[in-house]
């Protein structure tokens, strides 16, 4: 009975935070909001997008080609005769998931790593940080590119990528945060009494590492959007006939005084999602850092 309280206690106390920083970001960062809104839109599109477009992403109509837009086609067509539209919303799953899959992995590889890193020290903290420096000392545009030469276009390699040049990043944050934690009295005391290493990271250190890390995620998801986008347009990314915003870009511009649609288009989605990712990561830096919060 004891622990059944425990368990609600803890919802309820989770509940609370979770309203109260809905609360906090109403009322102070209202663009924050609005940037929750418009992102959480992109992502009902990109679940319900063949509900929302009667075509196929991948459909071909060399009779509709280059078509401007018109009632029958909001955005117009494509060289292939495709419905922009519909690619675009297509396109936003590619993009949706090659920003929040990727970067959670480097959340959880990074997060892993710095936290051990910096609890442990000595020769394990060498190591692994002069490993995060050598991933680091690369732009992480020209790192991405090689492994992605190295393994070959295609989604799976992209995730891949992404997670090799984002957890480095992530661990230097997280190391930092636990090196200043462990000093805290509350540390001493469980390891003077007895807790474990793995109980006292999981339990005391990372719940406090916790609103980093969420800032941190919202912040890194437009970095993980602009790299796939990059990769794509290079050819090195998704490959035909699958929709990709960065792949809209890169055909796009092979017409762009003759059918300027098929680049603007999906220019004006990355700048959108990418902006209001920001945006909301601005917020929740504010909100959950009790600095800012204080100003």
């Amino acid at each position: 009975m004891a622990e059944d309280e425990r368990e609600l206690v803890a919802s309820s106390n989770a509940n609370e935070r979770s309203s109260s920083l809905l609360r906090r970001l109403s009322k102070d960062h209202k663009l924050s909001v609005a940037s929750l809104v418009v992102i959480l839109l992109f992502a009902l599109a990109a679940v319900f997008a063949p509900v929302l477009t009667p075509y196929d992403y991948d459909a071909i109509s060399l009779s509709d080609r280059l078509a401007p837009p018109s009632f029958e086609h909001l955005l117009g067509t494509d060289e292939g005769g495709r419905d922009v539209l519909t690619r675009l919303l297509y396109g936003s799953r590619v993009s949706l998931m090659v920003g929040i899959v990727p970067t959670m992995l480097s959340m959880v590889v990074g997060t892993l790593v710095g936290m051990t890193s910096g609890f442990f020290g000595g020769k394990v903290d060498t190591v692994v940080m002069r490993v995060a420096d050598i991933v680091m000392s690369f732009p992480s545009m020209l790192l991405a590119m090689v492994v992605m030469y190295t393994l070959g276009g295609g989604t799976a390699n992209v995730f891949l990528t992404m997670v090799c040049v984002g957890w480095a990043g992530v661990a230097r944050v997280v190391r930092a945060e636990t090196l200043r934690l462990k000093q805290n009295e509350y540390i001493e005391a469980a390891r003077i009494v007895g807790v474990r290493r793995l109980r006292i990271m999981l339990r005391h250190i990372l719940p406090n590492c916790l609103p980093t890390i969420v800032v941190l995620f919202t912040l890194e998801i437009p970095s993980s959007i602009l790299t796939e986008s990059s990769l794509s347009f290079l050819g090195m990314g998704v490959q035909p006939p699958s929709a990709s915003w960065g792949l809209m870009v890169s055909t796009g511009r092979e017409f762009l005084y003759h059918a300027p649609w098929l680049c603007f288009v999906p220019c004006v989605a990355i700048m959108i999602i990418v902006l209001a990712f920001n945006y909301l990561g601005d917020g929740l830096r504010d909100v959950l850092d009790p600095h800012l919060r204080g100003r």
